[in-house]
């Protein structure tokens, strides 16, 4: 049987009852080249096109990324060390296993960031993109080592489908759309409530409105 046919076969069984799809790791070919630098980002498209990511992923990844390195370049102006080419490839990632989720179910966060760490080898890049929807411990913005993660978190959740918008309005539409039950509206309020204090946090190390920012034309949202 082809790898293509186990491929084909495997997704038509629940996900309880199949192991993840057969997909080449492009991680030998960059440990023989002694690549192990976070991809760039035709090396993110690259991955978005071998886990076949759609259209409207894409967009709202790219529009993460530019948020996240905005912020990114502004930490370092404050005089925070931060990875920017880090923080930008776990941003164009950090969904790279939400179609693959949606369709078969399980956590987009936590497949994805497995599926960053056998791409790339590298832990540091996995760590925000498991993170990316909720971060477990203290909102630590002088500890230089989470800020990438912290950092994807909040750009996420700046950002509606393909448009940057307040979280209020990001988490309102979250539980128009997915709060069926008590304990998911729960979660998704948890996740509001961090992010808003995830935003004012930064806002007062960055000496700025995040709330107010686009991160592109400077308009208030």
């Amino acid at each position: 049987m082809s790898k293509d046919q186990e491929f084909l076969d495997a997704c038509k069984r629940p996900m309880r009852d199949r192991p993840l799809p057969f997909i080449p790791s492009l991680l030998p070919e960059r440990l023989a080249a002694r690549e192990l630098n976070p991809p760039d980002p035709d090396g993110c498209l690259a991955l978005w096109d071998k886990y076949a990511m759609p259209a409207h992923i894409r967009a709202h990844s790219s529009l993460v990324a530019l948020i996240a390195e905005k912020l990114g370049e502004r930490l370092l102006q404050r005089g925070l060390r931060i990875d920017t080419g880090m923080l930008k490839a776990a941003a164009l990632l950090h969904d790279l296993a939400k179609a693959y989720t949606i369709e078969h179910s399980g956590n987009h966060a936590h497949l994805g960031a497995a599926w960053v760490r056998m791409e790339t080898g590298l832990p540091a890049l996995a760590q925000p993109v498991f993170h990316h929807v909720h971060w477990p411990w203290a909102l630590d913005l002088e500890n230089e080592s989470l800020l990438p993660s912290l950092v994807v978190s909040y750009a996420d959740k700046r950002v509606k489908h393909d448009a940057v918008v307040g979280i209020t309005e990001r988490f309102d539409d979250l539980m128009r759309r997915y709060g069926q039950t008590e304990r998911i509206r729960k979660f998704i309020t948890a996740s509001k409530e961090q992010g808003l204090a995830l935003e004012k946090a930064l806002s007062a190390r960055l000496g700025t409105k995040l709330h107010e920012d686009t991160f592109d034309s400077r308009r208030l949202v």
